[in-house]
Order: C-alpha cells, then structure tokens, then sequence
C-alpha cells in the first residue's frame, strides 16, 4: 500500500475528529470542575449561519479559576477565509471543515499560571490537517513547575514519535512570541500545524528559525492520518496531568497586592497577543464566529503600566528577563542558578 493511500483521511475523519475534540472538552472540564471544587462550567450552544455551530462553556468566580472558558466549535463553509489561503492556497475553491477545542484559563492566585490549550483539523478538498498544542504563562514562576508541564507533553509526543517534540517545543516559543515586545507570552510548551501526513515536521513562519533548523536537520518523517489522530488525543490527554499538580502544589499560597497587581500587568500581555498576533482568533473573526467564544480566551482583568521596568533582582525581574526568553528548561543548568535566590526553586 503506498504511503500517499496511508495518509488519505478515513472516510468517517470529519466525525471522530469531532468525537475527539468533544470528549477532550468533558474530560478537561470535568477534571477543573474537581479540583476547583466550587466553580462550576457554565455552557452555551451556538449556531454557526453559514454552517455548523459549537459549545461553549465558561467558569467565572470559581475558588482557583477567576475566569476559564473550554470551547468546542464545528464549522464549515464554501469560502475560506485570507489566514488559511495564505497558508495553503490549494485549499482555495474547496468547501471547508474544522472542528477543534480551545481552552484558557487565568487563575485568582498569581502563583498559579495561566494556561491555553488548542486542538484541532481541517479538511478542504484534498487538503487536510491536525494542529495545536499547549502552552503555560507564570506570573511568579517556579523552575520546577515549567519542567513538569514541558515533561508531561514531551512524553506524550514521544510515545507518537520521539523527533516530535524536538520541533514541537521551539516551534511553540516561535509562535507565542510578542515581536513588538521581543518576549515570548511564557515557558510556552508545545505548537504544531499543518501536519497533513507529508513528513515535514516544521511549517511554521520561519525558515531561519530553530524549528526549522532542526526539523531540516531530522528530514522527513511521514505520519499517516491514524498516527496524527493518535498525536492529538495523546497530547490532549495530557493536559490535566501537566497542569492539575501545579494547582494543588500553588492553590494556598499567599499573596500580596503588588503580587495581584503584576498579575494583572502581565495579563496585558496575553491580552495583546490574542488581538495582535494569533491566528485562532483572527480565524474565528474572519469567518464569522461567535464572538463571545473567540474573546473569551481575554481575562476579566488586566492593566497596563506605561514605562514599566521590574525592581532589579526582584521575581519580576526574573519573570521577565528570564522566564520570557526560549530556554532549554532541561539542558540549562545555570537556569537553577538563577531562580535559587529568588526561591523559584522547590
């Protein structure tokens, strides 16, 4: 059988692509519901006029969550929209379909981080792919906390591919990078799109970047559809162990007014980000969402400071020069060096 016939979709893909991205919802939102232990999801169905619709289901107020949305989405349509032809324009003149789960959550307590999680596929004519991935912003960062969540999904990229997360994880600090503020959002995670079975690892935005680099230097590795199906499910899987321990490890930790504060100052960050430069929410807007499931990845509140700068040798200081620059959070040992005095070690 020729690897082309492997990597044609099976001809149910749009529906257990669907099946997948709903149970991740459940799962995902069944685990927070339980460790919050007050919070509870509150959900909204929505019709899509020029076809499909999705789910959205958002916590506010809860006893760890100030505000998380969990969405699912199903649509379709005759046109794409300018994100995806410019990406793809062999897809242009083909009726499209996507379906996906996204995730945000922004904690009450500053030392918890906030967390996004994204997957999702499209099929347009020919055309076909799988996308997304996870990534973490600390506010008051632990060395020990970045690690587990970079290990977790390491581990679920490594039981697909072992080369995976070897592109996944700069790619990731690649696309979560605010240029105008030559920073990335956070510790970031992993990132992947466009995984249509042809082998190339890496098809970002940046040909000179290290994931391109890397991926150049690994060659092709083809995965068929079955095994890009399986990459997805395995990552979304391994969002609640990444994340669940971190809450119950930080949930009864005190804070300060400063600490709250700068909090809601980095909020800002993601704030910009999400209008400014990703792609999911100018997909969404462009072709015609809900607008109240794409903005409901923002936080209930934010602030912005002109001219700020973070005391030096403060955990400020240290969020910002070093826990929003790409690290090899395993590699570095001078990194513990660095967070040790500030007592970002545990």
């Amino acid at each position: 059988m020729s690897l082309e016939h492997l990597s044609q979709p099976p001809a149910n893909s749009r529906q257990r692509a669907k099946e997948l991205v709903l149970s991740l919802q459940d799962q995902i939102c069944n685990g927070l519901e339980a460790v919050d232990g007050e919070g509870t999801f509150k959900e909204e169905t929505w019709e899509r006029p020029e076809g499909g619709g999705g789910r959205s289901r958002v916590m506010s107020e809860g006893r760890v969550l100030e505000q998380g949305g969990v969405n699912f989405s199903e649509v379709q349509g005759q046109e794409l929209p300018p994100s995806i032809i410019n990406q793809r324009p062999e897809a242009k003149g083909h009726p499209w379909f996507a379906t996906g789960t996204s995730m945000v959550l922004h904690p009450k307590n500053p030392y918890i981080p906030t967390v996004h999680l994204n997957y999702r596929y499209f099929e347009a004519g020919p055309v076909w792919w799988f996308g997304g991935g996870a990534d973490l912003t600390p506010y008051y960062p632990y060395l020990s906390d970045t690690k587990h969540f970079h290990k977790t999904l390491q581990q679920a990229c490594d039981s697909i591919n072992p080369l995976l997360h070897k592109v996944f994880k700069p790619w990731c600090d690649e696309y979560f990078f605010l240029k105008h503020r030559n920073e990335t959002r956070g510790v970031g995670g992993i990132f992947f799109d466009y995984q249509d079975g042809s082998g190339n690892l890496y098809k970002g935005q940046d040909p000179k970047g290290p994931a391109a680099k890397i991926a150049n230097e690994l060659g092709k590795h083809p995965m068929n559809w079955e095994e890009l199906f399986a990459l997805a499910k395995a990552c979304g899987n391994a969002f609640l162990p990444s994340y669940i321990p971190i809450i119950e490890k930080r949930q009864n930790q005190s804070f300060t007014e400063r600490e709250r504060q700068f909090q809601l100052y980095r909020r800002g960050r993601y704030v910009e980000f999400n209008l400014v430069w990703d792609r999911g929410t100018i997909f969404g807007l462009q072709t015609n969402g809900r607008t109240e499931s794409i903005l409901m990845s923002l936080p209930p509140l934010a602030r912005w400071e002109y001219g700020y700068k973070a005391e030096k040798g403060s955990r400020e200081e240290l969020l910002t020069n070093v826990f929003t620059k790409p690290q090899e959070w395993f590699n570095d040992k001078t990194l513990e060096e660095k967070c040790h005095p500030l007592e970002a070690v545990d």
